[in-house]
């Protein structure tokens, strides 16, 4: 049996790209899962896809009041905080301040108020919340204005939620999943990889040999699944290499993160 087999699951940006591939994964190792999106069409074709077995829900994930209903009403023992905005790419000066701020408004707005939710409540005693964040948050990501801040801010923030967790004796883990590369076969991945690659004036084969091994979405549910069913560690984030994980904590350097391999 697995060890997620019966665990109820919350992922937020559920029904599409990287999400999607998550849910499928706990799915598959017999967790509860609940998807939230925001789009009843992508949410509809998910339960039909799982023969009803995944449950879902539509609403901003920037609403607390979702945050509160979903999060009181089932009592997950996981947490995954994927949702996020799709960035702009464009250099910084064809950026509005609106288009610069998205990932601000929404990824790190929707950390803040689930998060806090989860230790407000407070979740159970060994649960587990997983914050999206990006390895633009080590190395920047310059056509996506505000983007690798807020990442960066995701993966503080999850230092910071499980400082809190300690003090308060809640034994809630918290940990910022951070991808070794863009995840190209996702819709954000595939525009960032044109975007760079044209930047760049090479071609898109190319740009992407500069991570190595490219991370896919089967490859980070895959690392996912491998934190939540490993022994229980201090790391801030874990690093998702194509299907394995390695734990750093808050201070990873862009040497040693551009070394994982």
């Amino acid at each position: 049996m697995s060890k997620l087999e019966g665990k109820k699951a919350v992922v937020t940006g559920g029904a599409r790209g990287l999400g999607r591939a998550i849910v499928a994964a706990l799915d598959q190792a017999g967790a509860q899962v609940i998807a939230i999106g925001r789009d009843e069409a992508h949410l509809a074709r998910l339960r039909a896809e799982t023969e009803g077995r995944v449950r879902t829900r539509a609403g901003d994930i920037r609403d607390p009041e979702l945050a509160e209903t979903v999060l009181r009403s089932t009592a997950p023992d996981i947490v995954v905080l994927n949702a996020g905005a799709k960035p702009q790419l464009a250099p910084i000066y064809e950026h509005t301040w609106e288009s610069f701020s998205a990932a601000w408004d929404t990824d790190v707005r929707g950390t803040f108020i689930w998060s806090n939710l989860a230790l407000k409540l407070p979740l159970a005693s060994g649960s587990t919340v997983l914050i999206s964040s990006s390895g633009a948050a080590v190395g920047g990501s310059p056509l996506s204005g505000g983007y690798a801040g807020a990442k960066r801010m995701q993966w503080t923030m999850a230092d910071y939620l499980q400082r809190e967790s300690n003090a308060l004796k809640l034994g809630i883990r918290f940990h910022a999943i951070i991808p070794r590369s863009i995840v190209a076969e996702s819709e954000i991945g595939a525009a960032a990889v044109a975007a760079y690659a044209k930047a760049a004036g090479v071609t898109q084969e190319k740009y992407l040999e500069r991570f190595g091994t490219v991370v896919t979405p089967l490859g980070l549910a895959r690392g996912i699944i491998e934190i939540l069913t490993t022994p229980p560690t201090d790391a801030t984030a874990y690093v998702v290499l194509e299907g394995r994980v390695q734990p750093v904590g808050a201070n990873l350097t862009p040497a040693e993160f551009g070394a994982m391999r």
